[in-house]
């Protein structure tokens, strides 16, 4: 199929491009314009997919650089958002702008131009602090920051365009994934840079008794092929996870084990989210995943961990005081 992937220069949206073309699809990629000329994660690419892609750089706020990336495909991936929490503190607008208004783009391209189908990217940030786990799909969505707050409108409004349009959309719902190229912002990269950093003497970290669940990247990208292959109905949220959850201090004992290094790890109060607005555990139920898009993981939890070690001990000009990013 033509495809169309937002946010192809981050982290899970990088892998996706990877996982599209390797599956023989052509891709057309979105990255958020710079003066630079930076390509993000696309740039990270190996050379064989980089020369497959069609890669494009806009703002996705402007509707119509959105309407003509979109032009003459048949599947788009939306994955194009702010995700930084603590930065949602501080510019809510920014998400608001990003996260809905940006979505609202996709939606309206996909409604007049036709397209076969719209695979959202929402988050498991949405459910809030789990009132009952594993959270299924009926749990209530609860904004505990004005990030996950943008998330909820974005998904809401991919809803309505199914309800009131027919708009062939689901929203896919992945839990934290986690695996090589992830910025240093997200929590198992920032322990494990610091932890391999010689320059560090002692791993900060915010609160450690938080409980997500972890996917490695790859079976994430792989749900987003599964849903634009299903006969999924329009509207349908799915989650994506893989039904256990990990402890921060937990996740930092295992780093430890397998790097062969020991560090003491202190709180930062700088990762640390105001008392309401700490998520303490997310944990999937994926059922539906299973059942409908004939989804599963396959990458134990430690092999991942792995990988993210070999991925930071390969590219050791990385800076890990930009950890709190």
């Amino acid at each position: 199929m033509r495809l169309l992937i937002s946010g192809a220069g981050g982290f899970i949206g990088s892998h996706l491009v990877e996982a599209s073309v390797r599956a023989g699809h052509r891709v057309r990629c979105i990255v958020h314009y710079n003066s630079r000329g930076d390509l993000g994660h696309v740039g990270d690419l190996p050379l064989e997919v980089r020369s497959e892609i069609d890669v494009r750089a806009i703002d996705i706020r402007d509707s119509e650089a959105v309407d003509g990336c979109c032009e003459d495909v048949e599947g788009v991936f939306h994955l194009a958002a702010l995700i930084g929490i603590p930065y949602s503190y501080v510019a809510p607008g920014s998400y608001v702008d990003v996260n809905v208004k940006g979505t609202m783009n996709f939606l309206n391209a996909v409604r007049k131009l036709g397209i076969k189908t719209l695979v959202h990217t929402s988050t498991s940030e949405v459910y809030g602090s789990a009132q009952y786990v594993p959270i299924d799909e009926k749990h209530p969505l609860v904004g505990q920051s004005p990030y996950s707050a943008s998330k909820i409108a974005a998904d809401k409004l991919v809803e309505s365009y199914a309800r009131s349009f027919e708009l062939p959309a689901i929203i896919i719902r992945p839990f934290n994934a986690f695996g090589p190229r992830q910025s240093l912002r997200a929590v198992i990269p920032t322990l494990a840079g610091q932890l391999l950093d010689d320059r560090v003497s002692e791993v900060q970290a915010g609160t450690l008794d938080t409980v997500r669940d972890y996917t490695y990247v790859t079976d994430t990208a792989a749900a987003y092929l599964c849903a634009l292959e299903s006969e999924v109905p329009p509207g349908r949220v799915i989650n994506i996870g893989t039904g256990v959850g990990h402890s921060i201090s937990d996740i930092y004992e295992q780093l430890q084990q397998l790097a062969g290094i020991r560090k003491p790890i202190s709180r930062d109060e700088q990762r640390v989210r105001p008392a309401q607005s700490e998520v303490s555990r997310l944990i999937a139920d994926a059922t539906l995943a299973h059942e409908t898009l004939r989804w599963h993981p396959t990458v134990p939890f430690e092999d991942g961990l792995v990988c993210v070690l070999d991925d930071l001990r390969s590219r050791r000009d990385t800076q890990t005081s930009r950890y709190r990013i």
